[in-house]
């Protein structure tokens, strides 16, 4: 079991990510927007996050470079789910630090299957 935050603004999204962890027996916390998950991520020490990147303020790739310069938070993986389907999107994400990019909509297992990845990578 690893603690996961969602970071998505559609409650939609949350509620199905949500769900998909809890039965995987993952631990869940939600952050309705990126400017809120940067503080609550330093303080909660997630075993990873799963990033959006279409939200109001700052948005997903902001705050994943954010998180993975940051000295205190650069060890926690970051996925970004992500409607956005092109292969720029993918490469831009990882270049801010993400570790994975997961296009919506997905499998379930597709997801499972990532986190463990990242996971076990760490």
């Amino acid at each position: 079991m690893a603690k996961i935050m969602v970071v998505d603004d559609s409650p939609t999204d949350v509620a199905n990510l949500k769900r998909i962890l809890e039965k995987a027996r993952h631990e869940v916390s939600i952050a309705g927007d990126a400017a809120d998950a940067l503080q609550r991520i330093r303080e909660e020490q997630p075993d990873a996050v799963l990033m959006d990147v279409v939200m109001p303020g700052v948005n997903g790739f902001q705050a994943t470079r954010t998180l993975s310069r940051d000295p205190a938070t650069a060890q926690i993986p970051v996925i970004v789910v992500s409607a956005k389907n092109q292969e720029t999107d993918r490469v831009w994400a990882l270049r801010q630090g993400a570790k994975a990019y997961l296009v919506k909509p997905f499998k379930d297992a597709d997801l499972v299957k990532m986190i463990e990845q990242v996971l076990g990578e760490r």
